[in-house]
Order: C-alpha cells, then sequence, then structure tokens
C-alpha cells in the first residue's frame, strides 16, 4: 500500500466515524443517550455553552425512556431548556434532581422523515469520501508531472484509492441500511 493510499485510509475512516457519530443522534423509537448527549446546553451560571453529556450522566433505565442527572444540581434547569428548545422533539419532565425524557414511539411519517434524513447523512458523507480521492488524485497527478513518482506508480497507486473508496462507500451504504432498519423497525 502506497502513502497515497495509508493517507487516503485515514482520512475515509475519518469520514466513517463522523457519519457513525451523527447516526447515533437520529431517533428510533428506542431510547440511547447518543440522542441527547451531544445537545448544546447554555449554563447561564457558567457563562458557556457546553454538550450534555459534559453536564450530566445519561442512561436509559428503560427501552422508552431516558434519565438525565446532572453532576451540578444548579444546572438542572438549564438542561431542561436546552432540551426543550432542541430539535430533538422530546419534552423533558424534571423532579428537581433528575430529568426524565420519555421517548414517545414513532409515527409512519416521521419514520419516513427520519429514513429519509439517514440517506441524506449517507450521501453528504459518500460526497466526502469523493472529494478525499479527487484531493489525493490531484496529489499523484501533481508528483507524477514534477516526476516524483512513475507513470506505473501513479497508476497503481490511484487504482488503490479506486478501491479504497468502493470500500468505504459500502460501508456508507451499510451504515445507513442498518439505521433504516432500526427506524423501521421500532
Amino acid at each position: 500500500m502506497s502513502n497515497y493510499e495509508n493517507e487516503c485510509e485515514k482520512a475515509m475512516s475519518k469520514v466513517i466515524e463522523y457519519l457513525r457519530d451523527e447516526l447515533r443522534g437520529v431517533r428510533t423509537g428506542r431510547a440511547t443517550s447518543g440522542l441527547v448527549e451531544h445537545l448544546k446546553i447554555d449554563v447561564s451560571s457558567y457563562g458557556s455553552t457546553m454538550e450534555l453529556r459534559e453536564l450530566a450522566s445519561i442512561t436509559a433505565p428503560e427501552p422508552a425512556a431516558l434519565v438525565v442527572k446532572p453532576f451540578d444540581p444548579t444546572t438542572i434547569k438549564d438542561i431542561e431548556k436546552g432540551i426543550q428548545s432542541s430539535d430533538v422533539g422530546i419534552t423533558p419532565s424534571s423532579d428537581g434532581k433528575v430529568i426524565r425524557l420519555p421517548i414517545p414511539p414513532l409515527s409512519g411519517e416521521r419514520r419516513k422523515q427520519l429514513s429519509g434524513q439517514v440517506r441524506k447523512m449517507g450521501e453528504e458523507q459518500k460526497i466526502a469520501l469523493r472529494n478525499v480521492r479527487r484531493d489525493i488524485n490531484k496529489r499523484i497527478d501533481a508528483d507524477k508531472k514534477a516526476s516524483t513518482i512513475t507513470e506505473d506508480a501513479a497508476e497503481g497507486a490511484k487504482d488503490g484509492i479506486q478501491k479504497l473508496i468502493k470500500r468505504y462507500e459500502d460501508e456508507v451504504d451499510k451504515l445507513v441500511d442498518s439505521k433504516s432498519k432500526e427506524i423501521e423497525e421500532t
């Protein structure tokens, strides 16, 4: 494997990791901490914006509910406000110590919307993969023109990169299909 392919693979694996993180935040009918852990919460007492996972522990004691327990009890109102104003579509209820988030079942129309959103995320990441390929191929062409690599080495590297993009696009398809099935099943 050439240096070009190694570099390409590193960049492409970052794209896949990004997609995995994004998909964790897509709501299915099942409660997972990934739904809310990346929500940005404005904490007035700290004078900053933080992710929910930095402010509280998030657990799923049952399949249809999340429990958010703030590390600092004074932030509970800010967390509640942040969840309510987010686009997660869950209404928090607080008892002063913990916040409960009941996960309502998804309607048929909402399932279709979420499946479409997941497919769109997949397409965006395929574009990112193609951009990585384009950038590496441009470098290969520049190196070939500058005579730092041979014509054969350049062609070999481009073939290797083409195989990599195929493998990573298949990985994107698998992730998207898996998440779409999860949305349809729950």
